[in-house]
């Protein structure tokens, strides 16, 4: 992590904070030389190739001021893996970057690297690398993440075939309605609901045991972060495919069903809402079985939710009848 802020105050300086409460998160790489270098050194395995993303998550945008501090650690790091496993890769380490707000205390800090050791001993991972500053303006805090497949077993999001299956993993739309539920909404529900919610909201679940399974089944794959029927456009746009999804085949949890038998317009928010971080994934009829055994190995629960169409058919949910169902929106914008 290379200099950039000397200044003293609540918080330790910037090397002091590195070495006691980072440097740790970094004890099982070698190639991390304890943070105390300009760079890491990384030798992806013989036959690998290595897959790389990084995203960034602001206070007030991407989670609330005053979600745990362990919590959004969890959501840094495992929003970047959900990445990861929907290429089919399995993930060896991550850098970090951090800019501090001025209001970010000692403590808030030490409990955010405390969400990510624990992460990282449930997902065989260790921080390598990045970097701290200071902003005047929000936190804001971004990650990169590095995984390896073997060569040529990348899941692009391009390749899925008219006559595919698509299927999606877990449940959807529990993220967007815990996000309700800390609005103050969906007071109707019980206290476990509610919580089990807000829980898939601050914490999502990377399907890492699913994804490599799905290398030589999948013909695409991505996973949801801006919404069903966004991620699903851009799986079917990088294509050059439509896709036919039944509204009665998409899997709610039953926080989930029970909050839009309450309130039935909540049906946007699950194809539209975002944050589900599943796996979506198109495969070829023929190889249902393979698929059926991955979700088994994996112990992740997969729906078959529709089927890829020609492109010139659209992108489209229907009802039991066929009928199409409008929506009114398709997904998350970030402008």
């Amino acid at each position: 992590m290379a200099p950039a802020d000397k200044a003293e105050g609540a918080r330790p300086g910037e090397f002091r904070l590195i070495e006691e409460v980072f440097a740790p998160l970094a004890s099982g790489a070698a190639g991390a030389f304890a943070l105390k270098d300009d760079a890491a050194l990384y030798r992806a395995s013989t036959g690998w190739e290595t897959v790389l993303t990084v995203d960034a998550i602001v206070a007030g945008v991407h989670f609330l001021p005053d979600d745990p501090p362990e919590s959004v650690a969890r959501k840094l790091l495992r929003v970047n893996l959900s990445d990861i496993a929907a290429k089919g890769a399995v993930p060896k380490g991550y850098l970090l970057v951090t800019a501090w707000a001025d209001d970010t205390s000692f403590d808030w800090i030490k409990r955010f690297a405390s969400g990510l050791a624990e992460d990282q001993e449930r997902y065989g991972i260790s921080l390598w690398g990045g970097d701290t500053v200071r902003t005047s303006g929000p936190l804001m805090l971004s990650l990169t993440a590095i995984g390896e497949l073997p060569q040529g077993t990348l899941l692009a999001r391009g390749g899925a075939h008219p006559g595919d299956d698509i299927y999606v993993s877990g449940t959807l739309g529990d993220a967007a309605l815990g996000l309700e539920v800390l609005r103050a909404k969906l007071d109707d529900l019980s206290p476990e609901d509610r919580a089990q919610l807000v829980r898939r909201y601050r914490e999502p679940e990377p399907r890492c045991s699913l994804g490599p399974r799905l290398r030589g089944v999948a013909s695409a794959s991505l996973d949801i972060s801006d919404g069903l029927f966004a991620d699903l456009g851009h799986l079917c746009g990088q294509s050059g495919a439509g896709a036919r999804i039944e509204m009665d085949r998409l899997p709610l949890s039953d926080a989930a069903r029970r909050a839009v038998e309450g309130q039935p317009e909540l049906f946007q928010l699950i194809v539209g809402g975002g944050d589900d971080y599943e796996i979506l994934f198109a495969a070829p009829p023929e190889k249902a079985g393979q698929v059926a055994a991955a979700a088994a190995e994996a112990s992740v629960s997969v729906t078959r939710i529709g089927e890829v169409r020609e492109t010139d058919e659209g992108v489209k949910l229907v009802d039991r009848a066929g009928q199409p169902i409008p929506l009114k929106q398709l997904g998350y914008r970030h402008f």
